[in-house]
């Protein structure tokens, strides 16, 4: 795997990379990592909870260097198709802004012949997002405090 963005990756026409203000969709997510070579689409949808290491949270925010953030998703792309080599469109979608409790932080969708390929290359894209992508989230808490966290500081169950 790549673990640097030295060589800077471009997205295939297939592919699809967003960082958006406006709420994200599941439809269009899955259509968008749809081909009729797969077999599978696997997504998922990282969603906004109510608390977090027992503690209330009434919303989140989150902020992302979006040209870095981009590029790691290119990079993530491809590092999927080095390994994963008949992953037919890989999709990464993630909110910035303030979210509240339930709604849609980031969808990853992986569409590919196999299953087993497409849940793998699917988890991969998340947690390497999760780890290197230059985005960061304010945890507002119900006693009416806040914190900022990286992403990539979170464990892996963030």
């Amino acid at each position: 795997m790549i673990n640097t963005l030295t060589s800077i990756a471009k997205p295939r026409t297939e592919d699809s990379f967003v960082i958006s203000f406006a709420p994200l969709s599941v439809e269009e997510v899955y259509k968008l990592a749809d081909d009729p070579a797969n077999g599978a689409v696997v997504m998922m949808s990282g969603m906004v909870r109510n608390q977090t290491d027992g503690r209330s949270v009434v919303a989140l925010e989150y902020q992302a260097y979006e040209p870095m953030a981009l590029r790691v998703f290119y990079q993530i792309a491809e590092e999927i198709r080095q390994t994963w080599t008949d992953v037919t469109r890989v999709v990464i979608h993630h909110r910035i802004g303030h979210l509240q409790i339930g709604e849609i932080s980031v969808l990853v969708a992986v569409g590919c012949p196999h299953r087993s390929e497409a849940f793998a290359a699917c988890r991969y894209a998340i947690d390497t997002l999760k780890h290197n992508a230059p985005i960061w989230k304010k945890e507002h808490w119900q006693d009416g405090s806040s914190s900022w966290v990286s992403i990539g500081a979170c464990e892996q169950n963030c």
